[in-house]
Formats: C-alpha cells, structure tokens, sequence
C-alpha cells in the first residue's frame, strides 16, 4: 500500500510538471489560476492560454494512453507468459500502422481523429487475424501459438505497410510524424472520444484478474481451477486490442510503455494481477508524461517527442531485463 501511495504522488507530481514545464516555463500560482478560471476574465494572459490550448490537452492523452498500455502490458505478460510482452507482440501496433497508412495514402485522412480511427480499425483487424490463427492451430491458442501468430502477422503488415510508403513519398512524410509516438497536434475531443473503449478495456482486464492469477500456474492449473482457456483468451485479447488500440490511437506507438509499467509494479506490489493492473497503469501514465516532458526541454528551442525519449530510456532497461534471471522465471 505504502508503495502504491507513494507512485500515486509521483503521478500527480508528473502532472503538476506536465501542466507547468516546457518552452515555456509557468509558475504553479499561474497554473493554478489558469484552472481555476478558464476564461481568464476578459483578455487571458499567455499562460491561460497555454495551459489550455496545449499543455492540458497533452497531459490528458499523456494519462490516458498511458494508463492504458501499463495496464495492457500486464494482460499480456500474464496471457503469454512472456516476461517481454510488448504491444508489438501481438500485432497491434502493426495493424494500426497498415491502416493509417492505408487512411493516409488511399482516402487522404490527415486530421488526428481521423487517423485514430483508422488506427483503431486496423489494431481490431490484426488481433482478430491473429486470434483466427491461432484457435485453428492443434495446440489451440496457448501462449507460444499466440506469440508465433503475432510475429507472422506483425512482419506481414510490416512488409506491406513498407510497401505502400515506398510508393507514396507522400504519405510517408505525413506518416512519419505518427509513427514516433507524440502528445501533441491531439486535443481533449478526441481523448472525451475515444474514452468509453479505454474503460471498457479497464473493466475487461480488471474483470481478468483471478483468471490471469491462474493461468500464471500454467494451462493445467487453470483448467484444474475451472478456468476455460479458450474464452479467457478471448477476452484478453478483447482487452489488449480496445487498450492498446485505443493508446496507439491517441499518441501513436509508444514502446516499452507496457513493458516498463508492468515490471516496475510488479516490483512494487507482487503479482497478483488484481493489484498489478491498476499499478501498472499509474507507472504507465507517469512514465509517458515524464518522457514527453523531458522531450520538451532536452532540446530547445525545439522538442523531442515523446515516443523517442521512452524509447531511449527503455532499450537499455529492456536489455537488463532479458539479462535478468529473475525476468527469466517468470
């Protein structure tokens, strides 16, 4: 508990910074009264007007997306029993980047909402594929089948995806700022949008919890306990698609988020996945705005996104966590 508090008051103090740092720095007096009077009376000064217009809407994406690739990294570390699962795993990231590239290239979609949705479509259309091949597999959908599916899937749609952007200069120079991940150009109608499938994900995965404590003891174990693995399988990937489609929607594929936010709760409250989802999601939305935060500053006058600053700090960590024994018995 006392750990779970203590990342809660981090994840305030993210948001505190996230609302009062950039390229131009706010005092907390004039953050707090640019909340509390959102009009600013008659002329808002420039820090109103930039708490509003920019900071705030970053911050609620940042929360959100987050929240929600934290709380989907644990659902699929507990699916797959792969103490590496990431949202590329299982061809999510790959199936919302065909499709914006698709929305780009073939309709000419530029506006942020609209590239949510057609990165929303392909995510449920990749998971769907992959869920298809895997229950017609002899194995059925176990954890490796489900793995291997994910990677056929994942360097098809890499390859074809490829290949539309080699034959459009075009849309690969309005993909490429998607693809690496970022807060900004979104606004707070598109998070209000796309919220309702991000709690629906919440629910499913939080609902998940004692068959995902199961499945942890193996396919027997769980079977034993009077857990259908085949449905409960299904719903997990209910629950990674509608939040890992729903965060790559609204920032981009951000890496590692869900493998970082997984492990540092795991650490901090064991693995019960009843307290590790939530806990999961909190270090999932700090880490995000920290990142872009730090992206703001590192590099002025200009800014790094978001997606390469998590990224940077991510790789190392991920190579000490394939390193780690521990990560190894999982």
């Amino acid at each position: 508990m006392l750990g779970a508090l203590l990342l809660l008051l981090l994840l305030l103090a993210a948001v505190a910074v996230s609302l009062a740092v950039g390229a131009r720095t706010i005092s907390p007096g004039a953050v707090l009264a640019a909340l509390l009077d959102p009009a600013g009376g008659s002329s808002p000064d420039t820090a109103t007007v930039v708490v509003h217009e920019l900071r705030i809407p970053r911050t609620v994406i940042g929360l959100l997306a987050g929240l929600a690739l934290g709380m989907a990294g644990v659902v699929m570390q507990g699916v797959t029993r792969n103490p590496v699962a990431d949202p590329g795993l299982l061809g999510v990231n790959a199936g919302a980047a065909f499709a914006v590239v698709l929305g780009i290239s073939l309709v000419g979609i530029t506006a942020p909402l609209g590239l949510a949705a057609f990165a929303l479509l392909g995510s449920l259309a990749a998971a769907v594929l992959i869920g298809t091949i895997a229950s017609s597999a002899r194995a059925g959908s176990s954890p490796a089948v489900l793995v291997v599916a994910g990677a056929a899937v994942t360097a098809g749609l890499t390859s074809l995806t490829t290949l539309v952007l080699l034959g459009d200069p075009a849309a690969l120079d309005r993909y490429r700022f998607w693809t690496v991940g970022s807060l900004t150009g979104r606004d707070v109608e598109m998070a209000t949008t796309l919220a309702p499938l991000l709690v629906l994900g919440v629910l499913t995965a939080l609902g998940l919890s004692r068959a995902l404590d199961a499945l942890a003891l193996g396919d027997d174990v769980a079977r034993g306990l009077g857990f259908r693995l085949l449905p409960t399988r299904g719903a997990a990937m209910a629950a990674i698609v509608l939040l890992c489609a729903t965060a790559t929607a609204l920032a981009g594929p951000l890496v590692f988020v869900g493998l970082l936010g997984a492990h540092g709760a795991r650490a901090v409250v064991g693995g019960a996945h009843l307290r590790l989802l939530p806990v999961a999601g909190v270090l999932g939305a700090t880490l995000v705005l920290l990142a872009d935060t730090l992206g703001r500053v590192v590099a002025p006058p200009g800014e790094l996104e978001a997606g390469i600053v998590i990224a940077a700090v991510g790789a190392p960590l991920l190579i000490a966590l394939i390193r780690s024994r521990r990560a190894a018995g999982l």
